[in-house]
């Protein structure tokens, strides 16, 4: 039998236009983590205890850049980093989504500019602070938008949408660089 292996899809990166670069981020496990009924407590109090987080909180992030836990719709997060302990699943439904998602990161004093091209999402830091996390559409297609840094966002889309996000926050890269 054939055992498929998740590829990286993009290519080109990094791209540097004006004051932005556009990245990859290098692969890394990540898992639904959807609370049962009643148990957010627990759920957030197993996450600290095993993984040094607590559950986020509605369009929240909380850990660090290795290890974070986030927002990822109405009753579930996405566990970014380690390998989920056993322990969660008393508390919660586990789903790996490893092989389901590309991560780009966006950086630099023109990223809010550059993703305001593509979203209605208002990202300035006075509104949408480090830690903050959407769930929102980027030009056509449904992504997860993550500040993890005061001129830095992480966006995730479906990884069979991997070359139009590329393209996309490429070409809005451009636009922002041509009207400086």
């Amino acid at each position: 039998m054939v055992e498929l292996q998740a590829d990286e899809p993009r290519n080109g990166l990094p791209i540097v236009v004006g004051g932005c670069t556009l990245s990859e981020v290098p692969f890394r496990v990540l898992t639904s983590v959807s609370p049962y009924k009643g148990k957010e407590t627990q759920l957030s109090e197993a996450l600290v205890k095993a993984h040094g987080m607590r559950l986020a909180a509605p369009n929240r992030s909380t850990g660090k850049a290795d290890a974070r836990c986030v927002w990822f719709g109405h009753g579930q997060v996405l566990l970014i980093g380690p390998k989920p302990d056993k322990g969660l699943a008393k508390s919660a439904a586990i789903v790996e989504q490893s092989d389901s998602w590309v991560s780009l990161r966006l950086q630099g004093a023109e990223a809010p500019d550059v993703l305001a091209r593509l979203t209605s999402i208002d990202l300035r830091s006075a509104v949408f602070k480090r830690g903050h996390t959407a769930r929102t559409e980027l030009r056509h297609m449904m992504v997860s938008i993550t500040r993890v840094g005061q001129e830095a966002f992480e966006v995730m889309a479906f990884r069979s949408m991997a070359e139009t996000l590329q393209h996309d926050l490429q070409d809005a890269m451009e636009s922002v660089a041509a009207q400086g």
